[in-house]
C-alpha cells in the first residue's frame, strides 16, 4: 500500500512539473522579474525579522530560479508533494507507530486518501495568479511541519511546553494565519485560496481518520476522483492569455528576435504588448516597413505605447526605446515601472537595465551602485562581473557592439518628454544618425500607421 501511495504523489508531482513547465513557464519568468534576492546579511535580516519573514525569504530563495522555467516547475512540484505528504502523514493515527509500522507512509489506509492532495490543488490553484507569491506555499508548509512534529511528540507537561514555546516561533516564520504578509503582490487581496488550501491541511487528516479505512481500490477512486474534479479546476482557472502576453516579454527581454518572429508566424499577437514586442523584432532584423501590414497594428499603439503607471507593461515599450537608442526615456521607464512593482521589491531585470543606460550615459557610479548590487544575486552576478571593468572605459564602450552603437545613436540635445512619443523625436534621433535604421523604420511606420502621406514624402524627400 505504501508503494501505490507513493506512485501517486509521484503522479502528482509529475503533473505538476509538466504543466508548468509545458504550459505555464512564462507565469515563472514573470515571477522572477519582480524581486532581486541577496546572498547579503542585511537583505536577509530585513526580510526575516518581520513576522513571515522566514516564509517569505524561503519564497524568495525558490523564486530566483524561476529564471530557468524547469527548474521552477521542479521546485513547485517538490514543495506540492511535501504538502500533500504530510497531509497524508499527519492522518496517521499515532498508534500505528505503537502498532510498529514503520516509514513515512507507516500505518495509512484511509479510504478517503485522495483528500491528502486537496491542499496541494488549492495551493496550485492559488499559484495560478502571477501575483500569488512562493512564500504563502511555505507558510502552510512550515506549519504543517510544526503540526506534525508536535503531534510526534509524548504527551504530558514537556509536550505543552514545546507547544507554547512553537507557537510565537512559527507566528515570526510565517506571520498570523489570517493577516499573513507577503503572501500575494497586491496588498488589498486576500488570497482566499492560500488560507483555504492552510485550513484544509489541518482540518482534512481529523477527517481522514474518522472515516472508515477501506482498500485500495476505494483509495484508488478517491484519488482519481480528487485529481480529476481539482485538475479541472486548475486547467478552467489558467490564464493561458496572459501566458502568452508574458512569452512576448520574456522573449523580448532576451532579445530572442528570431523566436519571435516563429511565434508571430504561427499565431498572429492582438494584444498591445504582443503587437509592440512583434513591431520590434520586425525592425531589429530589418523588416518593419516590408512586412508590417502582414500581421496585426494597432495604430501607434502598437509601435510605441504611451507609458502606463504600471510594473508590466511599460517595459516592453522601454525594450523598444533602448533599442531605438532613446537612452534616457528607457532609463526613465524602466526606473518608474520598478517604483510600481506593488510589493515594493526592486527587479533583477531593471536593476540590469539600469546600469546598461547609466554605462551609456556615462553615469559610471550610478551604473557601479547597480552592478553592486547585482553581483551579490545568484544569476546576475557574472554579467555585473563582466560589465564592471567597461565602466570609465571610454575606447572599450565604443568598440562593444550594443553600448558603442546605442551611444552614438543616443539624443544629443536634451528635450522634453510626457508619455507619449511625437514623430518629431523619432525623426531628431534619425537625423542625428543617420545610420539608425532604427529610428528610420520607425518614423515611417509612424507615418504609415497614422496615414500621414504629407508628413511621409515630405520626409522621403528631405532624406534625399
Amino acid at each position: 500500500m505504501k508503494h501505490l501511495h507513493l506512485l501517486y504523489t509521484l503522479l502528482f508531482g509529475l503533473a505538476v512539473l509538466l504543466f508548468f513547465g509545458l504550459a505555464y513557464p512564462h507565469h515563472l519568468h514573470y515571477q522572477e522579474q519582480f524581486q532581486l534576492f541577496l546572498y547579503d546579511s542585511d537583505y536577509v535580516w530585513e526580510v526575516v525579522r518581520r513576522p513571515g519573514g522566514v516564509a517569505d525569504l524561503l519564497g524568495r530563495f525558490c523564486t530566483q530560479f524561476f529564471l530557468f522555467a524547469w527548474v521552477g516547475a521542479a521546485i513547485i512540484a517538490v514543495l506540492l508533494s511535501a504538502v500533500q505528504l504530510l497531509t497524508l502523514r499527519m492522518a496517521t493515527p499515532s498508534s500505528s507507530h505503537k502498532r510498529g509500522e514503520k516509514g513515512f507512509l507507516g500505518g495509512i489506509k484511509g479510504g478517503f486518501y485522495g483528500l491528502s492532495f486537496v491542499p496541494s490543488f488549492l495551493l496550485w490553484l492559488f499559484l495560478l495568479d502571477e501575483n500569488a507569491l512562493m512564500g504563502g506555499v511555505w507558510a502552510v508548509l512550515l506549519t504543517l511541519l510544526a503540526i506534525w512534529g508536535l503531534s510526534r511528540l509524548p504527551g504530558g507537561w514537556i509536550r505543552r511546553i514545546l507547544i507554547i514555546i512553537t507557537i510565537p516561533i512559527l507566528y515570526w516564520m510565517v506571520g498570523p494565519a489570517w493577516d499573513g504578509t507577503h503572501y500575494h503582490r497586491y496588498p488589498t487581496v486576500v488570497p482566499v485560496l492560500l488560507y483555504a488550501a492552510w485550513l484544509s491541511a489541518i482540518i482534512l487528516p481529523l477527517l481522514m481518520r474518522l472515516v472508515e479505512r477501506g482498500k485500495w481500490k476505494v483509495e484508488l477512486s478517491s484519488y482519481i476522483l480528487v485529481s480529476v474534479v481539482m485538475g479541472t479546476l486548475v486547467w478552467k482557472n489558467s490564464n493561458f492569455k496572459a501566458e502568452k502576453v508574458m512569452g512576448y516579454d520574456f522573449m523580448a527581454t532576451h532579445q530572442q528576435w528570431n523566436r519571435i518572429l516563429e511565434t508571430i508566424n504561427k499565431e498572429k499577437p492582438n494584444n498591445q504588448i504582443g503587437v509592440t514586442v512583434q513591431n520590434l523584432a520586425l525592425a531589429m532584423r530589418g523588416m518593419l516597413l516590408d512586412h508590417m501590414f502582414e500581421y496585426n497594428q494597432n495604430g501607434i499603439a502598437g509601435l510605441l505605447p504611451d507609458v502606463k503607471e504600471d510594473a508590466t507593461s511599460p517595459l516592453p515599450t522601454a525594450e523598444a526605446f533602448y533599442q531605438l537608442g532613446m537612452i534616457n526615456v528607457a532609463q526613465r521607464t524602466v526606473f518608474e515601472a520598478q517604483e510600481a512593482i506593488l510589493d515594493f521589491q526592486k527587479s533583477g531585470r531593471c536593476y540590469k537595465r539600469l546600469a546598461q543606460t547609466n554605462l551609456i550615459n556615462g553615469q559610471y557610479e550610478v551604473a557601479r551602485k547597480y552592478l553592486s548590487a547585482l553581483q551579490k544575486t545568484l544569476f546576475y552576478r557574472e554579467w555585473a562581473e563582466e560589465t564592471l571593468p567597461l565602466l570609465g572605459n571610454e575606447e572599450a564602450i565604443a568598440r562593444h557592439p550594443e553600448y558603442g552603437r546605442l551611444r552614438q545613436w543616443a539624443f544629443k540635445e536634451d528635450f522634453y518628454f510626457s508619455d507619449h512619443v511625437p514623430p518629431e523625436m523619432l525623426e531628431s534621433l534619425y537625423f542625428s544618425n543617420t545610420d539608425n535604421r532604427m529610428a528610420y523604420q520607425y518614423l515611417l511606420a509612424y507615418y504609415l500607421l497614422t496615414g500621414d502621406r504629407e508628413r511621409y514624402n515630405h520626409f522621403i524627400s528631405v532624406k534625399r
